[in-house]
């Protein structure tokens, strides 16, 4: 930074470290000029709080928070809205956070996942003014929202299209490589992903095996096959 007349803004710096498995802790901290900068348990990226074991938990009351403050707006004024419009209203500032970045939720505990379900029940409920315990699962069907855990199983199949077809990004199409079967098999056409081995097998760390290159493949595999042999996943239908 020195080199190219770069200051650097300490308010916006932060140190963030992931231990890995078994890792003792340390007491890390960085020297720059006469500043020191300390580790922190979050720190935010793109609009993303990560924590130190990448369980998102911080970033998922953060976004909970966030819907449930305009939730409580666009309930307000729900007497002088259309359903429509208030859906409009919903999914424009609502769905499109719980929608935000979901993908680093993959593999993430229901158990974790639910406050955002709750959100985007009581988003529901909102668009048809019904009272707070009414039944969701007709709502949802009738808005064609799919569940939260679905739409992030959803937004990790389509990164796995576009990686497989070439045409993601190319940090994304280096996790993920075609299957090759070492004799002729029906398996061949089916354009299936060779998937990522475990190192350390059960006991390997569980944010690392929900991590893209694991469950991408997994999951693309499992998908049913068309008519033709090859695997069908378009990017509409989320709403």
């Amino acid at each position: 930074m020195s080199a190219h007349h770069l200051k650097l803004n300490l308010d916006k710096t932060e140190l963030l470290f992931l231990p890995g498995k078994d890792c003792p802790t340390l007491n890390l901290t960085i020297n720059i000029g006469t500043s020191v900068v300390s580790p922190t348990q979050t720190a935010r990226n793109l609009g993303v709080i990560l924590d130190n074991n990448l369980s998102f938990t911080a970033n998922i009351a953060a976004t909970t928070h966030c819907c449930r403050y305009t939730l409580y707006n666009i309930r307000r004024m729900r007497l002088q809205l259309t359903q429509k419009a208030t859906q409009l209203l919903v999914q424009a500032f609502v769905t499109s956070r719980l929608d935000y970045c979901n993908s680093l939720l993959t593999g993430l505990p229901t158990c974790v996942i639910l406050p955002l379900q709750l959100i985007q029940n009581a988003a529901a409920r909102l668009v048809f003014n019904l009272p707070t315990f009414s039944h969701t699962t007709p709502l949802l069907r009738s808005l064609h929202w799919i569940p939260v855990t679905a739409r992030i199983h959803f937004k990790t199949l389509v990164l796995a299209y576009h990686a497989a077809n070439g045409s993601g990004p190319s940090y994304i199409q280096d996790m993920v490589k075609p299957y090759t079967p070492a004799c002729a098999l029906r398996s061949a056409s089916a354009k299936q992903l060779a998937a990522a081995a475990l190192r350390g097998g059960p006991k390997f760390p569980s944010a690392e095996t929900r991590g893209f290159a694991i469950l991408a493949p997994k999951w693309w595999n499992e998908l049913p096959l068309t008519s033709g042999q090859q695997k069908a996943c378009t990017s509409s239908g989320a709403d």
